[in-house]
């Protein structure tokens, strides 16, 4: 293996030197192959998705693919502009001169997929590394072979393998791609392996853009619309069987409008995920028997407001609603990534902070409110990757904000503009006439240390 990577990896190089994906008319042209590729092998990718994850059909196009056109439409539309060179002021201690910002490629890009959006999350990076110029290696998760096999023959067939490739297999094999020089890392998955990812591109000292996960909170402020608060958090938190980086982790909820937000939170549950519902609608599972292992264990039985139950065989979680959790329970220590969901009841707002200062910084956060105070002391005070004031998720459904996380929630940003921005070097150049030259530069006296003092103080 690690000859046969280190082959592609040399052919890739090789044909980034030639110059040819820099051109902008060649990124248009692959990034709307890509685009017929996705539609053409559309049936396929939804059967796969299924096959993996049992996710329905509206669910998967939502958020595996509808996404992704969107993206292409909004890059192919700004990427002549996002390419221009930029020109900057010149300080007068620079006159005549002229300042510019060019946008390079990187040259060999390497994306490492996770399972749980494993076609959105392994095309929406390719997406932002093609409008760049870069080439792309692209190592899908093997925890979803179906849709791993779907990307490599629409790969396949759509570019050469200099140009775009994709590697599978387990872990062995992102270990083995680690191990090579590529001029850009983009790993989306758990801080735990992030870390790694990290420590690998430190031997190469190559840039790296870490998306990972963490415990995110919903937040119900006292004066806070609780029917929507309500519908929007139980969506947000389970689809795709909160199998989701950004999905709310747990509730912080005003001990005011505990009774009220409960039988609302339930009313929603019920109506979208009981067992009459799940008949109606396709009802995603867990990715393997060891994570409903996991996410069983975290269930403390005397807690469960609804739900509880489980079918390891079946790879099923009940929705799971848990109540009076407090931050030292079993549920609270790590990351969820499942369909249970703890309610924490504060009565102070300042614990609000303290609750969520205790965790790593989250990856996304969610504040049901509508006072403009309360969206101050919230937004100013917390520190988390991003997020909605009256929603969930949806924020990093648009391509015009940057997704990304913040300390152990990830480094670096992607989505629209950010996407180009991220696998792209900003090459400061500055040009300088020769038609004259200024002497002050290399001249030494007293007088000219006074114009410096001026110029520069």
């Amino acid at each position: 293996m690690k000859d046969a990577i280190q082959s592609l990896i040399n052919k890739q190089r090789q044909y980034f030197y030639s110059g040819e994906t820099k051109s902008i008319e060649f990124r248009k042209e692959q990034l709307s192959k890509l685009k017929d590729a996705i539609k053409h092998h559309e049936k396929d990718i939804l059967e796969a998705v299924r096959k993996d994850l049992n996710k329905g059909e509206y669910e998967a196009f939502l958020t595996e693919i509808g996404f992704l056109y969107n993206e292409i439409k909004d890059t192919l539309r700004n990427i002549d502009y996002w390419a221009t060179p930029r020109k900057e002021k010149t300080p007068l201690t620079h006159f005549g001169g002229k300042s510019y910002v060019y946008k390079e490629p990187y040259g060999v890009t390497l994306i490492i997929s996770p399972w749980n959006y494993p076609f959105q999350l392994a095309m929406g990076p390719l997406i932002g590394a093609l409008s760049a110029g870069n080439t792309a290696i692209i190592k899908p998760s093997e925890f979803t072979p179906n849709t791993s096999g779907v990307i490599r023959d629409l790969i396949a067939s759509t570019f050469p393998e200099k140009y775009v490739a994709v590697v599978e297999g387990d872990a062995e094999a992102s270990k083995a791609l680690l191990e090579e020089k590529v001029d850009y890392i983009f790993f989306t998955g758990s801080t735990q392996v992030g870390k790694k990812v990290m420590e690998a591109a430190s031997k190469h000292l190559t840039p790296v853009t870490l998306e990972l996960g963490g415990k995110s909170p919903a937040i119900i402020m006292d004066d806070a619309n609780l029917k929507i608060a309500a519908k929007r958090i139980v969506w947000g938190k389970f689809i795709n069987a909160g199998q989701t980086c950004v999905a709310p982790d747990y509730i912080l909820v005003h001990e005011k409008r505990r009774r009220k937000f409960l039988k609302l939170l339930m009313h929603y549950t019920k109506k979208w995920f009981d067992e009459e519902a799940r008949k109606k609608r396709v009802y995603p599972k867990i990715i393997n028997e060891k994570h409903v292992d996991r996410l069983v264990s975290m269930i403390d039985e005397e807690k469960v407001f609804y739900g509880g139950g489980s079918d390891r065989e079946n790879r099923f979680v009940e929705p799971t609603i848990m109540m009076d959790v407090n931050m030292n329970d079993k549920i609270m220590a790590e990351e969820i990534f499942g369909p249970i969901l703890p309610i924490i009841f504060y009565k102070y707002d300042y614990e609000i902070v303290e609750i969520v200062r205790e965790r790593p910084n989250p990856l996304a956060l969610y504040l049901f409110t509508e006072s403009k105070e309360n969206e101050k002391m919230i937004l100013s005070n917390l520190s988390f990757g991003g997020g909605c004031v009256n929603d969930t998720i949806m924020h990093l459904a648009t391509p015009y904000l940057p997704f990304g996380g913040v300390g152990e929630s990830g480094m670096g940003a992607y989505h629209g503009k950010a996407s180009f921005d991220t696998f792209t070097h900003e090459k400061s150049i500055l040009k300088q006439p020769t038609s004259f030259d200024l002497p002050i530069r290399y001249s030494q006296s007293q007088t000219s240390l006074k114009t410096l003092r001026k110029m520069w103080e």
